[in-house]
């Protein structure tokens, strides 16, 4: 008898039938290990597949943050020199506070014609200065930096190069 068929000869009888007894009617008894153990391969190669992309689309995400904030860096610099004809010393002179980027760390920015002492001028791979008007980084997820591009501490770091034509990972420019 199809469960069709049986659904309607229980419309038709006043007799209720539990579920129970319905799928003891049709032979149901349950999940084997064999099919539990397919789904739970199906579950486990879907998740394998997904969380290397969650995790690219987080690293992404957070740079693209990070830029977002470069560029409003950049923007309240560039309002303070038209003021006074210098850019700021510091981001708490541009009225910025002191912003730190995801990890926690301060950004690091400096104009090129003021730098600190004991600070070296971040320089790409040939060795040449990346910024001609001031320079602004974060020191990315490791916490270290060096001021050559070509340095590995510097390989997660997210700058603004080429006065501003650049924005993002050391290791992309």
């Amino acid at each position: 008898m199809s469960l069709t068929n049986m659904l309607r000869y229980d419309r038709e009888s006043p007799k209720k039938i539990s579920i129970l007894k319905l799928l003891k009617k049709i032979g149901h008894r349950g999940f084997t290990l064999i099919e539990i153990m397919v789904s739970i391969a199906i579950i486990g190669t879907l998740a394998s597949i997904a969380t290397p992309n969650y995790i690219s689309y987080r690293e992404r995400a957070v740079i693209a943050g990070v830029i977002a904030d470069f560029k409003r860096i950049e923007t309240a610099a560039y309002a303070f020199k038209a003021y006074n004809e210098r850019f700021p010393n510091t981001l708490i002179e541009a009225g910025l506070g002191n912003p730190v980027d995801p990890w926690g760390k301060a950004y690091v920015y400096y104009p090129i014609d003021n730098v600190p002492t004991g600070i070296k001028i971040r320089k790409n791979k040939e060795l040449h200065p990346v910024n001609t008007d001031f320079d602004l980084y974060s020191v990315g997820k490791d916490g270290k930096s060096v001021a050559a591009f070509t340095g590995n501490p510097a390989k997660d770091d997210i700058v603004r190069a080429n006065n501003g034509a650049f924005l993002g990972l050391v290791a992309d420019y």
